[in-house]
């Protein structure tokens, strides 16, 4: 099977700097500890392999490097070791408005983002009458994004990448923005691009969207992959581990106060 995402042994480091003070120069300074926010690397060993046509989920504790992972399939981060392989046009819908102009109206925003995209002007042209009508929002395509609301502006980015002639689409945690009917219809239409043999890669916190949306997974901690395989059962293994450790904080905290 044609694997469309293809990560061997990633490896990204974070610049790490920490000042010294005269009594850590002169008595050694102990190394710093790794923690989700500040640690050497932001991945280390990172691999798997994603078919065409297939779904991808990536999920874990904030900090844990879903961004970093995101932004090297990207290509917008350079990997320090390793091996990034994307086979396809890729189209991403990393942040909320990125690559969008809050004086711009919608119309022209869905031209300027399909220009970031590497779509053909004529092509946007041609798509853009079911891209507004996607993202139900012909009343206010012509208003300035600036007065959109970030339910708003998530439907016109999606709208947008869905209608590219995209054959990878990166998506980071953007679904869990706009009401239920919304969501439902952006489901639907992942489910017909992958039905045309799009492949996706999603990075989410809601574990029932990343459960229904993708086949298969990988958890991400502290840079490193602790999990991986069917998207259900790491999804509920990642769930155990948060409330089990939830459970401990609270037991400590009450035993503090003893």
């Amino acid at each position: 099977m044609t694997h469309a995402v293809l990560c061997e042994d990633l490896w990204k480091t974070y610049q790490r700097h920490r000042p010294l003070g005269v009594k850590s120069l002169l008595l050694g300074a102990d190394p710093p500890r790794d923690t989700r926010f500040a640690r050497e690397w932001a991945l280390a060993e990172v691999g798997f392999q994603v078919p065409r046509g297939r779904s991808f989920g990536v999920i874990g504790p904030n900090g844990s490097g879903k961004t970093t992972l995101l932004s090297i399939l990207l290509g917008t981060v350079q990997e320090d070791r390793g091996r990034v392989s994307l086979s396809g046009r890729v189209a991403p819908l990393l942040e909320l408005g990125a690559g969008f102009h809050g004086d711009l109206t919608g119309r022209e925003n869905v031209f300027l983002f399909g220009s970031i995209l590497g779509v053909r002007l004529a092509e946007i042209r041609r798509r853009f009458e079911n891209i507004a009508e996607f993202s139900e929002l012909e009343g206010a395509i012509e208003q300035p994004l600036r007065t959109y609301s970030a339910g708003m502006i998530a439907r016109l980015g999606f709208s947008t990448i869905i209608h590219s002639p995209a054959d990878i689409l990166l998506i980071d945690e953007v679904l869990a923005v706009g009401d239920a009917s919304f969501q439902a219809k952006c489901h639907r239409a992942l489910r017909e691009f992958r039905a045309r043999g799009g492949t996706l890669i999603i990075v989410s916190h809601n574990m029932k969207e990343v459960t229904e949306v993708c086949d298969e997974g990988i958890c991400l901690d502290l840079g490193r992959v602790v999990d991986a395989g069917p998207m259900a059962g790491v999804a509920a293994r990642y769930q155990e581990r948060m409330a089990a450790a939830e459970s401990g904080k609270i037991k400590a905290s009450a035993h503090a106060y003893r």
